[in-house]
C-alpha cells in the first residue's frame, strides 16, 4: 500500500521515483498481480499518468493494457480504465496553450506520436476485432471510451482501420448499433465515429446505407428540430453527405427509399426570418448541399433527371423557390439556395417551366428571373450572389429552347413593353454598363440564350438599339462590334479585358454555325481590319488572350462562310491572314487560350466559381465550343484553294456515293419486304401441301376400307352363287362380273392417279425447298422465285381440282357399292322362277337376324339410358352427401375449437385456484405463527355436516 500512496499523492520518506520508474512499477504490478483489485488500482494509476507521461505509458503499458482487455472482460471498471488510458496515449488532441511556433512544433510531435502508437496497436488486427466486441457491452463506462478510442484510431490511420473493419464479421453492423443507443452521449459520439469511418470508402458507405442509416439519421434530425437543431443535426447532415457524395448506388437507394420527400420539411421557413442563429445557418447550408448532391451535374443524366422529377412532385422545388423570394434570409443561405435551385432545374423541362412561372411577392408582381437578373447586373450586390444568379440563369436555359425563345423575344421590337422591365432589357443594360463584371455576366447570359439554337441566333439579328437621339438605330450585333473596334467613350469603357473577353465570347457563340450571322458580321467593313490588327500586334499576356479570341472569331468567319460577300470569301480571308498575320502566328495565338489557367478552371465544371471578379474570364459552355472549333479552324486556315476544291469534289463524290448507298439501301429494304412476303407465301403453300397430304392419306384409308368391303361382298355373293342354279348363277354372276371388272379398272385408275399425285407433291416439295434456299441469295433469284411460286400456285390449284375429282370418283364408287349391296339383297326376286323358295327363305332369315340385332341394340340403348339416369341420381346424392359431410365437418371443427377454449379456461381456473390455495395456506401459516387458532377447511366441513345431521334429527323428532 505504501507504493500506491506514493503514486496517488502520498509523501513517503526518501527520494521520489521518476515518472518512468513509477510507470514501470505499475506495469509490473498489472502483469504480476493475481488480485483483480490490485490490477484495477494499477490501471487507474496508469490512466492518471497517461496524459503527462504519454510516451512512457504508451511504450511500456500498451501490451499490458491490451492483455487487460482480453482477460478481464468481466469487470467493467478495469475495462473502462484501460480504454481511457489507450485513448489518452493515442489521441492527438492538445489542450495546453503555447506560443505559435512552439505549438506547431509540439503538435507535429504529438501527431507523430499518435500515429506511432496507432500503428503499433493495429499491427495485430485481432486488437480491432477485440475492440469491436467490447463495443457490444452496454455498460456506459465501457462503451463510451471504446467509441472514443476507435474514433481516435480512425483519425490517425483511417485507411488501414477501414480495411480491417470492412473484413471483420459484423464490424460495421456493430458500429451502426451505436445510433440506436438511448444515451445521447454515446449516440452522438457514434455519429462522429461513423463520420470518420465513411470518409472516402465507397464499400463501407454502401454497407452503412443498407444498414438503414438513412432512416435513423433522418429520424434523429427530426427529433433534434431539423434546421433549428444543434450540433447533432450538423453531424447527421455531414454523415449523410459522406454517404451520398460521389456514390451513385447510395443516391439511387436514397431516391428509391422516398427519402427525398422527407427533406421538404427542412426548408419550411416562416415569415419571420430575423435572428437566424449561426447553427441554423450552418444546418440549412448543409441541407442545401445535400439537395445539390442528388442533382449534381456530375451525376449520370438519368439519375439526376429522376431526382429532379421527385423534387418537383413532392414540392421541394416549390419550397426552395419560396426561400428564394423570401425577405430577411441571410446572404450566404440565399446564395446557396440560388445555386441549389439552379441544379434542380438544370436540363429538366418541367422544372424550368415551373421556375419561369414563379413571381416575386412585389407590387406589381415580377418574374423571379427578372428579379434575379436585376441583382446580377447590380454592381452593389455581393460577388458570390451575382455568380449564383448567373449560374441559375444558365441552368434555366440549359437544353431549354422554349426558355431561350422567351428571353430573345423580350428583345424583339414587337414584344417590348415600355411600362415593365424585361429580361432582355436588363441583359442589354448590363451589356453596355460601366461595370465590367456586369458586361461579362450579361454577355455570357445572352450567349446561353443562343446556345445550340440557330433560330434564336437569326432572331437576335433583328434586334435594334437606339444609341442616341437623332441617330438611326443600330443592330445589336453592330453595337457589340462597335464597342470592340471604335475609339469613342463606349470603347474606352470596353477596353477592359473582362468586357472585351465577354463580348468576344458572345460574338463567337452567336455567329458559330450560323452563316447568316457571319454574313451580317462581315458586312461591317471595319470588323475584319480590326480583328487582323488585334491579332498581329505583340502585347501583354492579357491582351494575348483577347488576340486568341479575335483569332477564333476570324476563324469562325472563314469556316462558316457561305461566300455570299465577294470581298470576304473564304479564300480572300485566308489570303489576308497569310499576308497580314501569318498562318503559324494565327494558330499560335489561337492555341494560347487553352494554355490559360482560367480556361482550364472554367472547363472543369458548369458552375462559375471564382475567388475574385477579375478571374471571371471564361464560361464553361464556351470552353466546350472552343474545344470543338479549334481543330476545324486550324485545318481550314492551312488548307489551300486546291485542297478545298479537292475536298469539295470529295464531298460531292461522297454525297453521290451516299445517294447511291441510299438507293441501294432502299432497294435492299424493298427486297427484304419482297422476301418476307415470299417467305409468308412459301409458309402458306407448305401448310396447304401438308393439309393436302393429310387429305390424300385419309382418302387412301377410305379406299382401303372400300376394298375390304368389296372383298367381303364378293365372298358373300360367291357363296350365294354356288348354292343357286346354273342359270341363276349365269345371270347374276354375269352381271356382277362385269360390274366387278369395271370397279377393278376404276380402282387401278385411282391408284395411278394417286401415284401421279404423290409424284407431283414430291416435286412441289422439292420446288418449295429450292425456293426457300433461292429467296436468301439475291434479287434476281427473288424474281425467279416469285415466278416459280406463281407456277406452284397454279399447279397446286390443279392438284386441288384433281383431288376433288378423285373425291367425287370415290363418292361414286361408294354409291355403286351401295347399289351393289342393294342388288345383292334384292337379287333373289329376279330368278324367282328357278329357286325362289330358297332365296326367299334366306332373305327372311337375314331379315329376322337383322330384326333381332336391332331389338338387342334397342335394349342396350334402353339399358344405357337407365344407367345414365341412375348415375345422375347417384351423383346428385353424392353431392348432397358431400355437402352434408362438409357441414358436419365445419360443426365438428367449431366444437373442437370450443372444447379447446373450454380446456384452456379450465386450466386457467385451476391455476388460479391453486394460487389461491397457496395464498390461503400461507396466510393460515402466518396466523398460526401469530398465535391464532385456525381450523382446517376439512374440520369445518365435518363440523358443518354434523350440525346439519343434528338439525335433521331434531326436525324428525
Amino acid at each position: 500500500m505504501n507504493f500506491f500512496r506514493g503514486v496517488m499523492g502520498g509523501q513517503p520518506a526518501g527520494p521520489q521515483p521518476s515518472g518512468a520508474e513509477t510507470i514501470q512499477k505499475l506495469c509490473d504490478r498489472v502483469a504480476s498481480s493475481t488480485l483483480l483489485d490490485d490490477r484495477r488500482d494499477a490501471v487507474r494509476a496508469l490512466k492518471s499518468l497517461s496524459k503527462k507521461y504519454r510516451l512512457e505509458v504508451g511504450t511500456q503499458a500498451m501490451d499490458h493494457l491490451i492483455r487487460i482487455l482480453q482477460t478481464d472482460r468481466s469487470d467493467s471498471e478495469i475495462l473502462g480504465y484501460a480504454l481511457d488510458t489507450l485513448y489518452n496515449i493515442i489521441c492527438n488532441d492538445e489542450e495546453e496553450e503555447q506560443d505559435e511556433s512552439e505549438e506547431e512544433t509540439q503538435q507535429k510531435q504529438v501527431d507523430d506520436l499518435g500515429a506511432q502508437f496507432t500503428d503499433r496497436f493495429i499491427q495485430d488486427q485481432e486488437n480491432i476485432t477485440l475492440l469491436l466486441t467490447i463495443l457490444e457491452e452496454f455498460d456506459f463506462h465501457v462503451r463510451l471510451p471504446g467509441v472514443k478510442l476507435l474514433t481516435a484510431l480512425l483519425k490517425n490511420q483511417c485507411a488501414q482501420l477501414q480495411g480491417i473493419i470492412l473484413v471483420s464479421p459484423m464490424g460495421v453492423s456493430r458500429l451502426m448499433d451505436l445510433l440506436a443507443d438511448s444515451r445521447e452521449v454515446i449516440r452522438n459520439d457514434g455519429l462522429l465515429l461513423l463520420l470518420q469511418l465513411t470518409k472516402g470508402n465507397a464499400a463501407i458507405q454502401k454497407i452503412v446505407a443498407f444498414e438503414n442509416a438513412f432512416e435513423r439519421l433522418l429520424d434523429i434530425i427530426t427529433e433534434e428540430g431539423s434546421s433549428d437543431g444543434g450540433i447533432v443535426v450538423e453531424d447527421c447532415l455531414l454523415l449523410l453527405l459522406n454517404l451520398l457524395k460521389n456514390n451513385s448506388s447510395n443516391q439511387n437507394f436514397f431516391k428509391e427509399g422516398s427519402y427525398i420527400q422527407r427533406m421538404k420539411p427542412w426548408f419550411e421557413v416562416g415569415d419571420d426570418n430575423s435572428g437566424w442563429s449561426a447553427q441554423k445557418v450552418t444546418n440549412l447550408h448543409y441541407m442545401l448541399q445535400l439537395v445539390r448532391v442528388m442533382v449534381s451535374p456530375v451525376n449520370s443524366p438519368g439519375a439526376t433527371a429522376s431526382c429532379q422529377k421527385a423534387m418537383f412532385q413532392c414540392g421541394l422545388l416549390q419550397q426552395l423557390c419560396t426561400i428564394l423570394m423570401a425577405t430577411g434570409v441571410p446572404a450566404d443561405i440565399l446564395t446557396e439556395t440560388i445555386n441549389t435551385v439552379s441544379e434542380v432545374i438544370r436540363g429538366s423541362q418541367v422544372n424550368q417551366d415551373y421556375f419561369a412561372s414563379v413571381n416575386a411577392p412585389s407590387n406589381p408582381p415580377r418574374p423571379a428571373i427578372v428579379v434575379l437578373l436585376m441583382s446580377m447586373v447590380n454592381e452593389r450586390q455581393p460577388f458570390v450572389l451575382r455568380c449564383a444568379v448567373l449560374y441559375c440563369f444558365q441552368c434555366f436555359l440549359y437544353k431549354n429552347q422554349k426558355g431561350q425563345g422567351e428571353i430573345v423575344a423580350t428583345l424583339l421590337p414587337s414584344t417590348i413593353d415600355a411600362n415593365s422591365i424585361s429580361a432582355g432589357q436588363l441583359l442589354c443594360g448590363g451589356l453596355f454598363s460601366a461595370d465590367s463584371l456586369s458586361n461579362w455576366c450579361a454577355a455570357v447570359a445572352l450567349g446561353h440564350a443562343l446556345q445550340d439554337n440557330l433560330t434564336q441566333k437569326e432572331q437576335l439579328l433583328r434586334v435594334q438599339l437606339a444609341t442616341s437621339l437623332g441617330k438611326p438605330p443600330v443592330s445589336l450585333l453592330q453595337q457589340c462590334t462597335n464597342i470592340l473596334s471604335q475609339g469613342d467613350k463606349i470603347s474606352r469603357r470596353g477596353s477592359k479585358v473582362q468586357t472585351r473577353v465577354g463580348l468576344l465570347m458572345l460574338l463567337c457563340t452567336w455567329i458559330s454555325n450560323c452563316p447568316i450571322a457571319v454574313t451580317h458580321f462581315l458586312h461591317n467593313q471595319e470588323n475584319v481590319p480590326f480583328l487582323t490588327a488585334q491579332i498581329s500586334e505583340n502585347l501583354g499576356e492579357d491582351e494575348r488572350l483577347v488576340q486568341g479570341l479575335c483569332a477564333l472569331l476570324l476563324g469562325i468567319c472563314i469556316y462558316y462562310n457561305d461566300n455570299s460577300l465577294e470581298n470576304y470569301t473564304k479564300e480572300k480571308l485566308k489570303q489576308l491572314i497569310e499576308k497580314r498575320i501569318g498562318k503559324e502566328n494565327f494558330v499560335e495565338k489561337l492555341g494560347f487560350i487553352t494554355k490559360h489557367e482560367l480556361y482550364s478552371r472554367a472547363a472543369q465544371k458548369p458552375q462559375p466559381t471564382f475567388s475574385t471578379p477579375e478571374h471571371m474570364l471564361f464560361d464553361h459552355e464556351f470552353t466546350k465550343l472552343f474545344k470543338e472549333l479549334e481543330g476545324v479552324i486550324t485545318k481550314a486556315v492551312h488548307k489551300s484553294s486546291e485542297e478545298e476544291k479537292k475536298e469539295e469534289e470529295v464531298k460531292k463524290t461522297l454525297e453521290q456515293h451516299d445517294s447511291i448507298v441510299t438507293q441501294y439501301k432502299d432497294l435492299i429494304r424493298e427486297q427484304d419486304t419482297h422476301i418476307k412476303a415470299l417467305k409468308e407465301q412459301v409458309a402458306g403453300l407448305t401448310s396447304q401441301s401438308e393439309e393436302m397430304q393429310t387429305t390424300i392419306t385419309q382418302q387412301l384409308s377410305q379406299i382401303q376400307q372400300h376394298k375390304d368391303q368389296y372383298s367381303i361382298l364378293k365372298l358373300k355373293l360367291g357363296k350365294s352363287g354356288d348354292q343357286g342354279s346354273a342359270l341363276d348363277g349365269a345371270q347374276v354372276n354375269g352381271l356382277q362380273q362385269e360390274e366387278l371388272t369395271q370397279l377393278r379398272e376404276e380402282l387401278d385408275e385411282l391408284r395411278g392417279q394417286q401415284s401421279l399425285l404423290q409424284t407431283q407433291l414430291s416435286d412441289k416439295d422439292a420446288l418449295i425447298n429450292s425456293m426457300k434456299s433461292e429467296t436468301a441469295t439475291a434479287a434476281s433469284a427473288q424474281v425467279a422465285g416469285a415466278s416459280d411460286t406463281s407456277e406452284l400456285l397454279r399447279e397446286v390449284e390443279s392438284l386441288r381440282v384433281q383431288v376433288q375429282r378423285q373425291a367425287a370418283e370415290i363418292s361414286e364408287l361408294q354409291t355403286e357399292r351401295k347399289e351393289l349391296l342393294r342388288r345383292a339383297e334384292t337379287g333373289a326376286s329376279a330368278p324367282a322362277t328357278v329357286d325362289g323358295a330358297v332365296d326367299a327363305s334366306k332373305v327372311a332369315e337375314l331379315e329376322n337376324l337383322l330384326a333381332s340385332q336391332n331389338e338387342e341394340m334397342q335394349k342396350l340403348k334402353d339399358e344405357l339410358t337407365s344407367l345414365s339416369s341412375n348415375r345422375t341420381a347417384l351423383d346428385t346424392e353424392l353431392a348432397s352427401a358431400n355437402s352434408t359431410v362438409a357441414i358436419l365437418q365445419a360443426e365438428k371443427t367449431k366444437l373442437q375449437n370450443e372444447v379447446q377454449e373450454t380446456k384452456k379456461e379450465q386450466d386457467e381456473l385451476l391455476m388460479l385456484l391453486a394460487d389461491q390455495d397457496q395464498k390461503i395456506l400461507s396466510l393460515k401459516q402466518k396466523l398460526k405463527d401469530l398465535g391464532e387458532t385456525i381450523e382446517d377447511e376439512d374440520d369445518l366441513d365435518t363440523r358443518d355436516q354434523f350440525e346439519e345431521e343434528d338439525e335433521e334429527e331434531e326436525d324428525d323428532e
